[in-house]
């Protein structure tokens, strides 16, 4: 039963989280942005709950399951009431019963949902523990501001963002001890992602093997969606800043996919690829870029009494890019492999030197000697053995090291 119980979460929450996002879409519709918004927290939203009912009904004793699986559901009951109150506000529904308290729902349910679940996500990630006892006091500390926070908003005595008013909201005294109890979570809100955030660190710099595979595959997940959403806030508004906050929410929806990736072990070797390659072509796009726009602007100074407004300096500068993008691309992979992957760079640089040395050499004592040695700095096995086939099929040799 409780194997089963993780696909009968499932099923209702895929329907709530589809016609919350759809619904608040429709009700609130503004502009494009609006259908960017919906796709990015739908996908958060089946994203999490699918990727919890796999990892929970696969590994139940696993915390981080039934996180995710929460996520997803949260992100249904944070949406499905506000699309309701919205529609409430419709002329043609005309009010619904019970629509205040939807949108009071709606308010406050992000903060555990979004926020909370999230925190105790990057703490518990991946064992479904704390990463010792003496983090305890971690757990106590993210679970209290989380719950002040949850019961701050859900009393503020402020006007609820679709318009409503709340409905629990205290009077006099009581008001403004919630107004005072706002401003102390919303100081203790960065603590706790900082409290997070080193756990995650801790965890990282203690793993080893498969532990650290499953950190480096959530890491990545994180960086992106903090990168993206970052530069999204960081940009001056316009088209860019708005792609990289997008890009910043697509990866955010990544993340527990990446979680139940890496506890489920699929393809867990291949994060050190996917993050060479990401930053291999990441640099290699700015620096392309910036060398385009700064080779347009230069020609067109330069050619403009010449060309006089044509496209010549574009047309030039495309060019140029285009050849230089084979070689700054192997310099940019080298300087990655040197700095970040030193073994992988280490290897193939004695392989390098055991290609030159093989052209040359005729001695087969020293050619062994030397292809045993390369074979023990770039596998580092605990035993070599070679053997060698002469002339004389019933004689050959094995040497050791």
């Amino acid at each position: 039963m409780r194997r089963r119980l993780p696909w009968l979460v499932w099923a209702p929450t895929i329907l709530l989280v589809l016609l919350g996002t759809v619904g608040l879409t429709v009700t609130t519709w503004s502009g494009p942005a609006d259908l960017a918004w919906a796709i990015a927290f739908g996908l958060l939203g089946l994203a999490s709950a699918s990727t919890g009912a796999v990892v929970a009904s696969r590994i139940p004793h696993n915390a981080v399951g039934w996180i995710l699986l929460a996520l997803g559901a949260g992100v249904g009951w944070l949406f499905a009431p506000e699309a309701y109150a919205e529609l409430s506000r419709v002329r043609e529904a005309g009010p619904l019963p019970g629509a205040q308290w939807a949108a009071w729902v709606g308010s406050w349910a992000g903060v555990p949902v979004i926020f909370g679940l999230t925190t105790f996500l990057f703490l518990l990630f991946p064992t479904g523990r704390l990463p010792s006892r003496r983090w305890r006091w971690a757990g106590w500390f993210v679970a209290v501001c989380i719950t002040l926070a949850t019961v701050a908003v859900a009393l503020a005595p402020d006007e609820i963002d679709t318009g409503y008013d709340n409905p629990v909201t205290p009077a006099g005294e009581g008001a403004e001890l919630v107004r005072w109890l706002l401003d102390i979570t919303d100081l203790l809100a960065l603590p706790v992602l900082v409290t997070a955030a080193a756990a995650l660190v801790v965890r990282l710099r203690r793993s080893r093997g498969v532990e650290r595979q499953q950190l480096k595959w959530f890491t990545y997940a994180a960086l992106i969606a903090g990168v993206g959403l970052g530069g999204g806030s960081a940009i001056p508004a316009g088209s860019a800043a708005d792609a990289a906050f997008l890009a910043g929410l697509l990866a955010v929806a990544g993340l527990p996919v990446a979680a139940g990736l890496a506890i489920l072990r699929y393809r867990l070797y291949d994060i050190d690829v996917v993050i060479n390659r990401t930053l291999v072509y990441g640099a290699l796009t700015v620096t392309l870029g910036t060398a385009y726009l700064g080779s347009v602007l230069l020609l067109q100074l330069v050619l403009r009494p010449v060309t006089q407004g044509s496209g010549l300096a574009v047309a030039v500068s495309t060019l140029a890019v285009a050849g230089l993008f084979r070689p700054v691309r192997s310099r940019i992979q080298a300087g990655v492999d040197r700095r970040f992957f030193r073994r992988r760079y280490d290897a193939a640089r004695t392989l390098a030197a055991f290609g030159v040395r093989l052209r040359h050499e005729l001695d087969l004592q020293a050619l062994a000697a030397d292809l045993r040695n390369v074979v023990h700095d770039t596998m580092q096995p605990t035993h070599v053995s070679l053997w060698l086939r002469t002339d004389d099929r019933n004689d050959s040799r094995t040497t050791h090291q």
